[in-house]
C-alpha cells in the first residue's frame, strides 16, 4: 500500500512538473520579429547592399541580439513600393516556410517600422495564401515610439523639396538636426510618413492584431525640432503617432488620468480615440525617439495601462506602484513601473516577453 501511495505522488509530481514544462516551452516558442525605423542616412549613402547591415547595426545595442528574426528595408524606397515587394515579401515568405510563427511571434517595432508592421499585418494573410503558403500567427506588436500617424517633420521635408514651404533658419536647423545632413530630392518613405499619407496607409488592417503603445517624450537636437511637432513629443514623432491617436492633434498625454511624468491627474488635453486595437502601455518624459530602445536607463518610467489581454488569453502586464510628494492637502500622487528606477524601459519591455 505504502508502494502504490508512493507511486501516486510521484506521477503527480512528474504530471505538474511536465505540465510546467509544458507552459513553459509554450511561453518561449513566441518569436520575436524586429522591424526598424527610418534611418536617415540612406537617403544619401544608402544602397540595397547595405540594407541588412544597416539593419543590424540598428538594434545593436540591445534587441539584435534578443530577437529572432528582423524584417531589414530601406528608407530610400516607399512602403507600398519596394520595401514590400523585394523586402518584405521575401521575408514573409521565408518566415512561412520555416514555420517561424507556427506558434505566434510578436512585431517589435521602432519608429517608422509601425507603419510597415501595420501595412504587413493588413496584406500579409493574403500574399501568403495566394502563394499557397500559411499566414504567420501574428500574436501582438509592441510598437516603440510609433510613427504609424506619420510624423510632421516629414511634412516640411517634402514641403520645403517641393517648394510648398519657404526655407528659413529654424526649418534648416530642425531638418538638419533630424537627417543628419542636407535635404536631397531623394525622400523614399518620406513621403509616406506624412501625416496625411501615413494615416491613411492600410489604416483598417484585416487582422485585428492588438498594437501595443511604448512612448517617450525627452528631447534630442537641443529642442530644434519640436517647433514643428504638435502637442508633446519625443523629438521625432508627436504624441497623436506614438499613442495611435485616431486623429491627429496637440496631445499632452496617452491617457487620459495620467501624464507623461507619472503624475496621477486629469489630462484635459489627452488621446481619447485611437485608432483600432491600438493601446498605449508605458509612458515616459524621460526617453526621447532614439533612446527608448537603448539599453540605458534614463529615469522612471508610468504605465498608460497596466495590463492588457490578448485575444489568444495571454496577459502582457507591468507592476506598478503609487509614489507621493508633499503632505495633506499639497500632496501630489505618482504612479512608476516597477524597476524603472534601474531598467532601461527597453528592459522593461522585453521583460514582458
Amino acid at each position: 500500500m505504502g508502494n502504490l501511495n508512493t507511486m501516486k505522488i510521484t506521477s503527480l509530481v512528474f504530471a505538474v512538473w511536465a505540465l510546467t514544462l509544458t507552459n513553459v516551452a509554450s511561453a518561449a516558442n513566441y518569436k520575436t520579429v524586429l522591424i526598424h525605423g527610418f534611418q536617415p542616412q540612406q537617403l544619401l549613402f544608402g544602397s540595397p547592399n547595405s540594407v541588412s547591415s544597416d539593419g543590424e547595426s540598428y538594434w545593436a545595442d540591445y534587441w539584435g541580439a534578443l530577437a529572432d528574426e528582423r524584417i531589414d528595408w530601406p528608407s530610400f524606397e516607399r512602403v507600398k513600393g519596394k520595401i514590400a515587394t523585394d523586402y518584405v515579401w521575401p521575408k514573409l515568405k521565408s518566415m512561412s516556410e520555416r514555420g517561424v510563427c507556427d506558434q505566434g511571434c510578436v512585431l517589435v517595432t521602432h519608429s517608422t517600422g509601425d507603419l510597415v508592421a501595420r501595412y504587413i499585418i493588413d496584406n500579409q494573410a493574403n500574399w501568403l495564401s495566394a502563394a499557397g503558403l500559411k499566414p504567420l500567427n501574428i500574436i501582438a506588436t509592441f510598437d516603440i515610439a510609433g510613427a504609424g500617424g506619420g510624423s510632421e517633420l516629414a511634412d516640411l521635408a517634402v514641403n520645403v523639396t517641393q517648394g510648398a514651404t519657404s526655407w528659413n533658419p529654424l526649418i534648416e536647423a530642425a531638418l538638419q538636426a533630424w537627417l543628419g545632413g542636407p535635404l536631397t530630392d531623394k525622400l523614399g518613405v518620406l513621403n509616406d510618413l506624412k501625416v496625411n499619407n501615413a494615416r491613411q496607409l492600410a489604416a483598417l488592417p484585416s487582422d485585428r492584431a492588438p498594437r501595443l503603445r511604448f512612448v517617450g517624450e525627452g528631447d534630442l537636437f537641443l529642442g530644434a525640432t519640436k517647433l514643428f511637432l504638435k502637442g508633446k513629443d519625443d523629438s521625432v514623432v508627436a504624441s497623436h503617432s506614438s499613442c495611435g491617436s485616431s486623429k491627429a492633434g496637440d496631445f499632452g498625454s496617452c491617457s487620459s488620468s495620467i501624464a507623461f511624468n507619472g503624475k496621477i491627474s486629469s489630462q484635459g488635453d489627452a488621446v481619447t480615440s485611437f485608432m483600432p486595437n491600438h493601446y498605449p502601455m508605458l509612458m515616459s518624459d524621460n526617453y526621447d525617439h532614439l533612446s527608448i530602445i537603448l539599453n540605458k536607463q534614463r529615469g522612471k518610467v508610468t504605465a498608460a495601462n497596466d495590463a492588457l489581454r490578448l485575444d489568444n488569453g495571454d496577459t502582457i502586464s507591468f507592476s506598478t506602484y503609487q509614489q507621493d510628494y508633499g503632505f495633506w492637502i499639497f500632496k501630489t500622487h505618482y504612479k512608476y513601473v516597477s524597476q524603472s528606477d534601474s531598467q532601461s524601459m527597453s528592459k522593461l519591455i522585453y521583460n514582458t516577453l
